[in-house]
């Protein structure tokens, strides 16, 4: 039995088609485990958009999105020397973050990163001189832009863009292209407006692919139920239960990703209190799982094994049946199904 996601699959489609048409010549992005729904399903759907570019994570995802994709493969990882060879086709475009990176591409298509706000990586404005030289040995595509997320000092997107298109044009370097992140369609407009002469293609991937939250659902199938009364003891490591119910066993485990949580960044006070909350009841073994049942978010009764979930329902609830199914709130980016079904 499996842990399944449901794709609602017209639903899916229609808002695909809504971002591609409000971003011309956007870039989908088809990186890490393909948003949940694996490279080879997310290259059908950027052939089917007739997108003549994808974007991945590394070469590795190039090398496997070659076997998949006709089009242009843009790497998005920053090449750095001494990495390890991949080969790759002449329709991979690489990334480059320095001088030195674009040195080391010598006769390759090149994107080359210029650092945001983010200061995560890029060519710094003082090294637009030296770039111009590396330049003459590579073929460039155009250079690109990955801007935060948020702007919690109230600074504009767009203004930071502008920033850089006037650094560059300083510089005397090409601005046929940009490649943008994180900027919606109202601000590719004012850019758009602004410079006529240049193309900009924004690189979408979450956006594109989870944008619809109601079009997607992952929901794992009861494989066992057993009523316990409080004080049984139960699991791996007998603990007692905490009152009158049942122990669901549900399919979907570590192996799927189930009880992974990446950190969080916590704004304001409920936030902060909220996470207190939740790291206090772990030290009492009081974990929340994903998984929902008969309206309400049930707890773990122990950790999460490798291939399923032992969760707890109180007696006060609707008793859960062996093939019933559980709606799971997982995060696509590091969740593993075992299989997909369109609906």
């Amino acid at each position: 039995m499996a842990l399944t996601l449901y794709v609602d699959t017209d639903r899916w489609r229609a808002h695909q088609r809504a971002v591609a048409a409000a971003f011309p010549g956007l870039v989908p992005v088809c990186k890490g485990n393909g948003y949940g729904f694996g490279h080879e399903r997310l290259a059908e759907e950027v052939a089917m958009l007739g997108s003549d570019i994808v974007a991945v994570g590394t070469s590795y995802e190039a090398a496997s999105m070659r076997e998949l994709f006709s089009g242009d493969i843009l790497v998005l990882t920053p090449y750095r020397r001494g990495e390890e060879p991949v080969p790759l086709p002449d329709r991979v475009i690489r990334s480059a973050s320095s001088v030195d990176g674009v040195y080391g591409l010598v006769g390759s298509r090149v994107v080359v990163e210029v650092m945001s706000s983010m200061k995560r990586h890029g060519v710094a404005p003082e090294d637009l001189g030296k770039l111009r030289a590396a330049l003459d040995d590579v073929r460039l595509e155009g250079f690109a832009i990955h801007l935060p997320l948020d702007r919690a000092d109230g600074t504009d997107a767009v203004e930071e863009v502008i920033g850089w298109m006037d650094r560059l044009r300083a510089a005397q370097l090409p601005l046929h292209t940009m490649f943008v992140s994180h900027l919606s369609a109202d601000e590719l407009s004012r850019l758009r407006q602004q410079f006529p002469q240049t193309r900009f293609r924004a690189r979408i991937g979450t956006r594109l692919w989870l944008g619809d939250h109601d079009a997607t659902h992952y929901k794992g199938v009861v494989l066992d139920v057993t009523a316990v009364t409080r004080g049984d003891r139960f699991g791996y490591r007998q603990q007692k239960a905490s009152g009158d119910g049942w122990l669901a066993v549900v399919s979907g485990g570590t192996s799927h990703g189930v009880g992974l949580e990446a950190p969080k960044a916590l704004h304001g006070m409920t936030s902060r209190a909220k996470g207190v909350a939740r790291a206090g009841l772990a030290t009492v073994n009081r974990n929340l799982s994903p998984y929902a049942w008969d309206g309400k978010q049930r707890w773990f009764a122990e950790p999460p094994h490798m291939q399923v979930s032992i969760l707890f329902v109180p007696a006060e609830s609707q008793e859960p049946k062996v093939g019933d199914e559980m709606t799971a709130i997982l995060r696509h980016t590091t969740t593993q199904y075992d299989r997909l079904v369109d609906l």
